[in-house]
């Protein structure tokens, strides 16, 4: 009944095309309605114009202090889409996480359910074939996303994403570069995390760890630079970013069974030294000269930690979504990837 509903008043709605700065051309801005609170909702949308039977779906999260007319990095995503015959959303799922409505709400799960509901409204979309993809904010509701619908994914790519929103906001107060951030969840809670029982049970309920262990079953991808968490100096081009890498080692520990986590010790001491156990990383020609210096599967999940910053990987990302199925085992290697060509800077859109 939810779903007839929601498309009964899917066709209600009535899209307001325009054309998107930074997009290429054929990405439209609609509108649709969030089975959340009825309200009208913004996204990106674009299907393409000639199909042979159903279309895969990528729905793309943006970043923590953006909306979803970012472009950048993800526009990139909307290429990719266009080459490859998908279907494209994009949706705003309550904007920069600076509200108590944003920052991983039951508001921004519902507005991202809805928007696929959209899609499937607008095109005959592929349901073993719907996929979520996101970087730093959009990492963050990715890997919420894999938690909260595991049902519904082929595949979830999730890049450099925060975890435990409580801890960030500690990192964020220690370290003065990335105070900002801090700021956010302190608007978004009403106050920090640690003044009162409430907005800790908040930010608990807004943090992919406190539901991952739902997402054992899903395909999912977990990516994050060994140079995240620390500050980006311009004098020797050394570019981090403001999420330590220990969140997506923590991500995987909420994923997977208990003899296969890694402990505490463990992870404060690679962030520490950068430097992982020995043991033989497979080149991987995907990850171009980010490599991998670490990397772990379980069953449909894999952690990996890459020789880069605060940032994504757009070819590996996004081929490996494209040979993912729902229902069917991880496929881990990539035999006949798909290149194409990204800009300087788009990857690292999720700073």
């Amino acid at each position: 009944m939810r779903f007839l509903t929601l498309a009964f008043l899917f066709m209600l709605s009535t899209p307001a095309f325009a054309q998107v700065k930074g997009y290429p051309a054929g990405v439209k801005a609609v509108t649709y309605l969030s089975a959340a609170d009825n309200t009208e909702q913004p996204a990106l949308f674009e299907v393409p114009a000639e199909t042979n039977g159903p279309l895969p779906l990528l729905v793309a999260l943006h970043t923590w202090s953006n909306d979803y007319k970012q472009a950048g990095g993800e526009a990139v995503y909307a290429r990719w889409c266009q080459q490859m015959g998908w279907a494209f959303i994009h949706p705003n799922f309550r904007g920069k996480n600076n509200t108590p409505e944003a920052l991983g709400s039951d508001l921004v799960v519902e507005d991202i359910l809805s928007a696929v509901e959209f899609a499937k409204t607008q095109a005959n979309i592929d349901v073993d074939r719907i996929y979520c993809i996101g970087v730093s904010g959009g990492g963050h509701a990715s890997l919420l996303m894999a938690a909260r619908a595991p049902e519904l994914w082929a595949g979830v790519s999730a890049w450099c994403g925060i975890s435990d929103i409580a801890k960030w906001h500690q990192q964020c107060t220690d370290n003065r570069s990335f105070s900002a951030y801090a700021r956010h969840i302190e608007s978004a809670l009403g106050g920090t995390p640690q003044s009162s029982p409430k907005r800790s049970a908040s930010a608990r309920h807004r943090s992919p760890v406190t539901w991952l262990p739902a997402a054992g079953k899903v395909n999912l991808d977990i990516n994050h630079g060994v140079n995240d968490g620390r500050s980006s100096r311009k004098e020797d081009n050394f570019f981090g970013g403001s999420v330590p890498f220990t969140h997506s080692l923590e991500a995987w520990n909420a994923v997977v069974p208990a003899p296969n986590r890694f402990s505490d010790a463990q992870m404060k001491t690679w962030f520490k030294t950068q430097q992982f156990p020995d043991h033989e990383v497979a080149e991987d020609p995907l990850y171009g000269i980010n490599q991998p210096v670490f990397r772990k599967v379980n069953g449909p999940t894999r952690i990996t930690i890459f020789d880069g910053g605060h940032e994504i990987i757009h070819e590996a990302a996004l081929n490996w979504l494209n040979s993912q199925r729902l229902g069917q085992p991880a496929v881990w290697k990539i035999d006949n990837p798909i290149m194409f060509e990204t800009e300087k800077g788009e990857s690292e859109s999720g700073k």
